[in-house]
């Protein structure tokens, strides 16, 4: 009976490595969201030079315009130049559109988008993403960032909005504000930074949240998510950096990983941020904040330069496995060992 397990065994492993496998689903979107941000990132780079800001080709060597300062004003803490650097790749906009599919989103959804503007290229990446499916999007941004984000007070994550906005290639917007920070209330930052950050955010018209209280902010922007959406269920969240209101307080968000995240555990209210409260309503969370993991799971490149082209690299060149063909060897392996055990127990 043995020999007869053995040989079902190597059957299956042998069948298991010839199975059907089909390109990834949604690869077209894919590379749209990814042809998309590079179209975004041109937009950006050309709108800060016709602005007369330089860029440095030390830091900046990709020239994306997307890469901040060490220090500044309304820098709230440090950040790693690499990791910004490696996030202006337009393959993370294919990778996003990769993980909202993963997700269950669907053509006409609605996602929320919690973002810090410590990463500005995962923004674009994510509203990128966002439109290539076809999906409805709301952002609300924190504006103070860590070291080399969107941290130049001349060239901050409002400033790179207009020339976005000012070149209608992405739809979806903001629907609020904060300062961000410390408290998201701008501790870190200089008295100049955040009253520069106050002002402009104030300037805009669109709600702005001050609140100190974890508790009482998460509620807040749930709200505000809420009334965007209308009578539209919520279907994923994203969130992008390390802001305080959406990671919350509680030591559990060290175990969120990267990616299309999973919970073990969800904090209590009062130290619960966003990306906690969403998965306590069983909205699916991406998690955008361990650059490198992201990159090591999915086959993206660490600080590359030149950019890859839209489309290129491991991401794209996965497969699936067919779920039908494996449906059918698993099936056709269980039989076999039950026709294996019959025999064994008649004799």
């Amino acid at each position: 009976m043995l020999s007869g397990l053995g040989f079902a065994s190597l059957l299956f492993l042998a069948a298991a490595l010839t199975l059907t496998r089909r390109p990834l689903e949604r690869k077209d979107e894919m590379l749209a969201a990814s042809s998309l941000m590079k179209e975004a990132v041109k937009a950006v780079r050309d709108c800060r030079e016709s602005r007369g800001l330089g860029i440095d080709p030390a830091k900046d060597i990709n020239f994306s315009g997307l890469i901040g300062l060490e220090t500044s004003p309304i820098t709230t803490s440090l950040g790693n130049l690499e990791a910004k650097r490696t996030t202006v790749n337009p393959n993370f906009a294919g990778l996003i559109t990769l993980l909202l599919h993963q997700a269950g989103v669907r053509r006409g959804d609605t996602v929320a988008i919690g973002a810090s503007s410590s990463f500005p290229a995962l923004i674009i990446a994510s509203l990128c993403a966002v439109q290539a499916l076809e999906l409805r999007g709301f952002l609300i941004c924190s504006l103070g960032a860590s070291q080399w984000g969107a941290n130049y007070p001349d060239f901050s994550w409002l400033d790179i909005w207009a020339c976005l906005d000012r070149s209608h290639l992405l739809s979806a917007g903001h629907v609020g504000l904060s300062l961000g920070g410390d408290g998201d209330a701008g501790k870190d930052m200089t008295p100049e930074g955040r009253a520069l950050l106050l002002r402009l955010g104030q300037e805009t018209g669109l709600p702005f949240l001050s609140e100190p209280n974890l508790e009482k902010n998460v509620r807040e922007r749930l709200r505000i998510f809420e009334a965007a959406a209308g009578d539209a269920r919520i279907r994923a969240f994203i969130n992008i950096g390390g802001g305080y209101a959406n990671m919350g307080t509680d030591s559990e968000i060290l175990k969120v990983g990267p990616g299309l995240a999973e919970f073990s555990e969800i904090p209590p209210p009062e130290r619960r941020g966003v990306i906690f409260e969403m998965a306590a309503r069983r909205i699916p969370v991406i998690h955008l904040l361990y650059v490198k993991g992201l990159c090591d799971h999915y086959g993206l490149p660490w600080d590359p330069s030149p950019l890859p082209e839209p489309g290129q690299g491991a991401l794209f060149e996965k497969k699936e496995v067919d779920s039908l063909s494996f449906l059918i060897l698993a099936g056709a392996y269980f039989l076999l060992i039950a026709i294996v055990l019959a025999i064994g127990a008649r004799s």
